[in-house]
């Protein structure tokens, strides 16, 4: 496995524009038995900018999702989000459909209800779905339709993608919710939805309960009332699983010192962060990137 230098971070790639279309947002595209379109550097860990959605029957490639391993298997669907590490191991004959698309692209809907989906959440990190065959034809159908819409570039194309892509991603959220024993976020938990979204966006700034209160108008009790009972965690647990996940990417897919992922995490003190990390993993960050590469090999 290659990992960068210690002056590397993890490289984050926008979504190439498909030459074909102007459309910056969104691009499907069909593979049909060769190895498709790769940038040489997909081979080393980074990161993607864009949801990046597969379609696979035919591939038996080796990839890396964060810290696991899988082998591509034949009519399986594969889905990652972009805060998620990639690694491809080896560029294989793959047959199967593609579909990428930005953050801004699901923005465009106006009601953000594409963006609540548990496909699209993705609270489990997971990034593989099992398919029966009803599934298979039921999502080539839906895939062809996105398809033949893509490239007839016909008026209103981007309302006809979006009414595909909510069927899409609705019908993928069902299996996303089946396999994981996921049960969605009920509507009324806009508080919670709210509260992990800050996570997500200032995680390596604030590690206390009380900075997003702040950010989210509310008292630091009231914050941790709710969120306990809406997802059955302390609100501390929330902000302390993402920072040990990016701390866990570094590790692995890094040649980062400590001290510089401790600064990267916004951690002042790299005794602290060790203790930090071995309080929630029984490993200290040396130990598990051991433990973790020996796996790798």
């Amino acid at each position: 496995m290659y990992y960068p230098d210690t002056e590397t971070i993890i490289p984050k790639y926008a979504l190439e524009p498909d030459p074909s279309n102007r459309n910056q947002l969104f691009k499907i595209h069909k593979i049909d038995g060769g190895i498709g379109t790769m940038r040489a550097d997909f081979l080393v860990p980074h990161r993607k900018d864009y949801y990046f959605f597969v379609l696979v029957r035919q591939g038996s490639s080796r990839h890396w999702i964060d810290m696991t391993p899988y082998t591509l298997k034949p009519d399986t669907f594969y889905f990652t989000v972009p805060h998620q590490v990639h690694l491809k191991e080896e560029a294989k004959p793959l047959k199967g459909v593609f579909i990428g698309f930005t953050a801004e692209f699901l923005a465009l809907e106006g009601n953000h209800f594409l963006k609540q989906l548990p496909i699209i959440q993705n609270p489990h990190n997971g990034h593989e779905l099992s398919l029966h065959t009803t599934d298979i034809l039921y999502l080539e159908d839906t895939l062809d339709r996105i398809y033949a819409e893509y490239q007839t570039k016909n008026n209103w194309q981007h309302g006809m993608l979006m009414a595909h892509m909510h069927v899409l991603l609705i019908y993928l959220s069902r299996l996303y919710t089946a396999q994981f024993n996921h049960t969605e976020l009920a509507p009324d938990r806009v508080l919670l939805k709210k509260y992990l979204a800050k996570i997500e966006e200032s995680y390596t700034a604030l590690h206390d309960v009380t900075a997003y209160a702040g950010l989210l108008n509310i008292s630091a009790g009231h914050l941790s009332e709710v969120v306990k009972r809406q997802s059955g965690k302390p609100a501390i647990t929330h902000i302390h699983e993402r920072l040990i996940l990016e701390a866990k990417r570094l590790l692995f897919h890094t040649e980062h010192p400590i001290k510089e992922i401790t600064f990267e995490l916004g951690f002042k003190d790299t005794s602290y962060f060790n203790r930090f990390f071995k309080r929630l993993t029984k490993l200290t960050p040396i130990e598990y990137r051991q433990s973790i590469r020996e796996m790798y090999h």
